[in-house]
C-alpha cells in the first residue's frame, strides 16, 4: 500500500513537472513593444458611475453602457447599445459615433456626452436623444455645468460662454500677455483648470492671469524653414512672477466684479471654491515664500473680503493642495487638508473659521476624501494607515472621530462610492494582481458582483521575473525606505548580475507601492529579463511619509537623497549576486538631476548612467516649485551652489547619457546644454542625444525609440 502511495506521489509529481514546464514553454518572452501593447496591461473598465438617487452602477462594456444593482443581487443589464445609440441620433438628426462615447449622468435617468462639437442628452428610459448645443471647435479647457446646462471654455487668451443662446464673449483682452480662464501657477498646489462654477450655474469664478512682467522664454520649432520662435512664459527662482487675480461674472446681470485679494501681487491663489450656497468664494492664499497661509472668504456679489478663517505658517513651506469641502448635512461646517501636525490630516471647521476638532489622527496621511454617508455623517476616506505603500478605505464618523476600515486584502484600493454611502466599487491591485473590479457594500464589505476577475497578465502570457518590496534603513540609520527590487525571469543566485538603479526621489512622488508590478512598469521588467537586477528606492524627500520626510530636502537639495540612494547601493553591494563593477542608474526629470548627482558625487561607485530632461542648476528652474524646496538663489546661495552639477562636471569617470526635448517647457533644454558645455570645457566625454520636438516626456510612438536607446546604451556599457 506503501509502494502504491508513493508511486502515486511520485506520478502526481512528475505530471506536475511536465506541466509547469509546458506552460513555462508556452509563455512568450517581453519585448520592448509588449510595452505598447493593451493585451500586456490589466483589463480595465470604462465610463464606471454610480447613477445619481439610485445605488445603480453603470460601466461600459463592448460598446454597450451597462448598469448592475448590487442591493438586489442582479446581472449586469443593457441600458444602451452602440447601435441604440446610432438609431436614435439619426432619428434626431445628429451624427453617428463610431464607437460609444464617454458619458457623464446629468440626473438618474438622463446621460450627456459630447460628439465632435456637441453636447448631447440620452434619455435611456425613453430611449430619447437631444442636441443641448452646439460649441466652438477652437474651445479648449472646457468646463460644462450640468444643472445650468453652460459650458465655459477658452479661445487663445481669453473666456468664453455657450450654451442654448449662443456663444458669448465674457473677456475681450487684445493683450495676449494678459490670459483667463487658464491654470495659473504653472499647475502647482493642484491647480489643473481656470474656471469655477458655482452650485447654480449662474455664476462663474475664473482666474486672471497677467504675464506683462514675465520674461519670455524661446522655444525653437524646426518644423518651419526658417526655424522659429516659440515664446514661453518661463519665470525662473528669484525672478518676476506673474500676477494673478480671480474674476466672477454674472450670468443674470452679464456682469464682471474681481475678489479684492489684495497686495502683494506676486502671491499664490489656491484651491478657489465655493460654498454651497453659491455666495461665497472661498480662496487659499500663499505668500510668494510659501511659508504662510490665509483662507480667506470673499463676497461673490462685490469682490470684498469678508474674514480670513484662519492661517497656517510654517519654517519650511506650507502646500495648500485641496480646498474646504463642505460636509452634504450642514453647509456652515466644512473639512480641511492639513499637514500641521507632520501628516496630513482632516480638520473640522465652522465658516466662522472655528476650528470644532481634528477628526482624524495619526502616523499616517488621509490622501482623498471618497465620499459622505449623510445619515449616518460619516466621511469615507483612502489613507495610508495601513501602510505607506497601500491604500485601503476607511469610514470615519465626523462627530466622534472613531476609523474603521472597509477594505482588507493587501493591497491598493482605488473606490468609487455611491450616492447613498452604502457601496462601493472596489479597484484592487497588489503586486501579483494586475486588476480585480468588485463591487461591494460598506457595512459588510461583502462582494455583491465581481465585475472584472484578479488577473496578471505579464505573468499569465509572459516570461517574467519575481518583485520584491522590502525596507532598508536610510542614511541616518533610523528611517525605514522602501525598496523594490526586480530579477530576471531566469535568475540563477549562482550568477553575478549589474544591477540597474532607476531613480526619481523628489517631491509628489512615491514610486514604490504594493500594486500592480510594485508600482514599476513593463519596461522595468523588460529590462530585468535583459540580465540585469533592477533596483529602487524611495529616498526621503518622495512622497506619502509625511511632511518631515518630505521637507528634509528644504534648502539642500540633492543631498539627503543622495546619501538614501547610497544606502540602497551598499545593499546592493552586499547581495551575493550582485557585480559591483557593474551599477548603473537611469532617471528622468528630478530622477535625471539624482542620475548625474551621484555619477559626479560617488564616481567610484556607477559605471554607466542615463539623465533623462534633468535639472542641472535650480536658478534656471521656475519659480513656484523651486522656490518651494530651494527658496531664491539670493536668499540661498550656498543651497544652489551646492545642488549645482555645473560645478561638479570635473569628477565624471562613468559613461553617461544625456537626453532631452528640444521644447521642453519644463526643465528647459538650457539645462543640459549648459552641462554639455561644461563638460567640453574640463575634457569630460558625455553622450547626447535629443528629441526634436519632445516636451518634457517623450511620447507616442517615439517612447518606443526611447526605450530603445536606453536599452542599447546599458547594453553596450553595462
Amino acid at each position: 500500500m506503501k509502494k502504491q502511495i508513493a508511486f502515486l506521489l511520485f506520478s502526481i509529481f512528475l505530471i506536475t513537472s511536465i506541466r509547469a514546464i509546458g506552460q513555462e514553454d508556452e509563455l512568450k518572452e517581453l519585448s520592448l513593444r509588449d510595452a505598447f501593447r493593451g493585451s500586456s496591461y490589466p483589463e480595465r473598465l470604462s465610463n464606471t458611475a454610480w447613477r445619481p438617487g439610485k445605488a445603480v452602477f453603470t460601466f461600459a462594456e463592448n460598446n454597450k453602457l451597462m448598469q448592475i444593482q448590487p442591493e438586489k443581487g442582479a446581472e449586469k443589464e443593457s441600458l444602451l447599445t452602440l447601435e441604440e445609440l446610432n438609431s436614435t441620433l439619426k432619428n434626431s438628426e445628429i451624427d453617428t459615433t463610431p464607437k460609444l462615447p464617454s458619458f457623464k449622468w446629468q440626473d438618474e435617468n438622463t446621460v450627456i456626452f459630447t460628439h465632435k462639437n456637441q453636447y448631447i442628452t440620452y434619455q435611456v428610459k425613453d430611449k430619447k436623444a437631444k442636441l443641448l448645443f452646439d460649441f466652438n471647435e477652437e474651445a479648449k479647457n472646457k468646463d460644462y455645468h450640468q444643472k445650468g446646462k453652460m459650458l465655459a471654455y477658452t479661445i487663445d487668451n481669453n473666456l468664453y460662454l455657450d450654451g442654448a443662446a449662443g456663444e458669448k464673449q465674457v473677456t475681450k483682452e487684445s493683450n495676449e500677455e494678459i490670459v483667463y480662464g487658464q491654470e495659473v501657477h504653472r499647475r502647482e498646489f493642484s491647480i489643473s483648470k481656470g474656471t469655477f462654477w458655482n452650485d447654480k450655474g449662474d455664476k462663474l469664478a475664473f482666474y486672471r492671469k497677467d504675464e506683462t512682467m514675465v520674461t519670455d522664454y524661446p522655444l525653437v520649432d524646426i518644423e518651419t524653414r526658417i526655424a522659429s520662435v516659440e515664446n514661453k512664459k518661463y519665470p525662473m527662482a528669484g525672478q518676476a512672477s506673474h500676477h494673478v487675480t480671480i474674476g466672477v461674472f454674472d450670468l443674470n446681470t452679464s456682469e464682471t466684479i474681481y475678489l479684492n485679494t489684495g497686495e502683494p501681487k506676486e502671491q499664490y491663489l489656491t484651491n478657489v471654491t465655493w460654498h454651497p450656497n453659491g455666495e461665497v468664494i472661498y480662496v487659499a492664499v500663499l505668500n510668494r515664500d510659501q511659508n504662510h497661509l490665509k483662507l480667506n472668504a470673499y463676497n461673490a456679489e462685490n469682490g470684498k473680503k469678508i474674514n480670513t478663517l484662519f492661517e497656517e505658517k510654517h519654517e519650511k513651506y506650507v502646500e495648500p493642495e485641496h480646498g474646504p469641502v463642505f460636509l452634504p448635512w450642514n453647509e456652515d461646517q466644512f473639512l480641511w487638508y492639513s499637514e500641521r501636525d507632520n501628516f496630513q490630516h482632516l480638520y473640522l471647521y465652522n465658516t466662522k473659521g472655528e476650528l470644532l476638532h481634528q477628526v482624524t489622527t495619526g502616523d499616517y496621511d488621509v490622501l482623498s476624501i471618497d465620499g459622505f454617508n449623510k445619515k449616518k455623517e460619516q466621511v469615507f476616506v483612502t489613507t495610508t494607515k495601513e501602510s505607506p505603500v497601500e491604500r485601503h478605505l476607511y469610514t470615519v464618523d465626523i462627530d466622534n472621530k472613531d476609523i474603521e476600515k472597509v477594505t482588507q486584502k493587501q493591497g491598493t484600493h482605488n473606490v468609487k462610492i455611491s450616492h447613498d454611502g452604502n457601496y462601493f466599487l472596489d479597484v484592487f491591485s497588489n503586486i501579483e494582481t494586475g486588476s480585480e473590479y468588485t463591487l461591494r457594500s460598506i457595512k459588510e464589505n461583502k462582494i455583491h458582483q465581481t465585475l472584472v476577475e484578479a488577473n496578471n497578465p505579464l505573468k499569465e502570457n509572459y516570461k517574467i521575473g519575481k518583485t520584491e518590496i522590502f525596507t532598508i534603513k536610510a542614511a541616518d540609520d533610523q528611517t525605514d525606505l522602501y525598496c523594490r527590487m526586480i530579477k530576471p525571469h531566469d535568475f540563477d543566485e549562482s550568477k553575478k548580475y549589474p544591477a540597474l538603479i532607476y531613480v526619481y526621489g523628489g517631491p509628489h512622488a512615491q514610486l514604490i507601492q504594493n500594486t500592480y508590478l510594485g508600482g514599476g512598469n513593463i519596461f522595468l521588467n523588460y529590462m530585468a529579463n535583459q540580465g540585469y537586477i533592477v533596483f529602487t528606492v524611495d529616498n526621503r524627500g518622495s512622497a506619502n511619509r509625511g511632511l518631515e520626510f518630505e521637507n528634509i530636502i528644504h534648502r539642500n537639495v540633492g543631498e539627503v537623497e543622495v546619501a538614501d540612494q547610497m544606502k540602497g547601493v551598499d545593499f546592493l553591494k552586499n547581495q551575493p549576486f550582485i557585480d559591483t563593477n557593474r551599477i548603473g542608474v537611469d532617471g528622468w526629470s528630478y530622477g535625471g538631476f539624482m542620475t548625474i548627482s551621484m555619477l559626479l558625487e560617488h564616481p567610484e561607485t556607477f559605471k554607466v548612467g542615463v539623465a533623462g530632461g534633468p535639472v542641472i542648476d535650480w536658478k534656471y528652474y521656475e519659480v513656484m516649485y523651486g522656490e518651494r524646496y530651494m527658496d531664491t538663489p539670493l536668499d540661498n546661495p550656498d543651497g544652489y551652489e551646492s545642488a549645482n552639477l555645473l560645478n561638479k562636471v570635473g569628477n565624471l569617470n562613468s559613461r553617461l547619457l544625456v537626453i532631452h526635448g528640444t521644447k521642453d517647457p519644463v526643465v528647459v533644454w538650457q539645462h543640459s546644454l549648459k552641462f554639455l558645455k561644461a563638460a567640453i570645457k574640463q575634457r569630460k566625454m558625455v553622450d547626447y542625444f535629443v528629441y526634436p520636438g519632445h516636451e518634457h516626456n517623450v511620447s507616442g510612438i517615439d517612447r518606443l525609440h526611447l526605450y530603445k536607446k536606453i536599452e542599447q546604451y546599458f547594453q553596450d556599457h553595462l
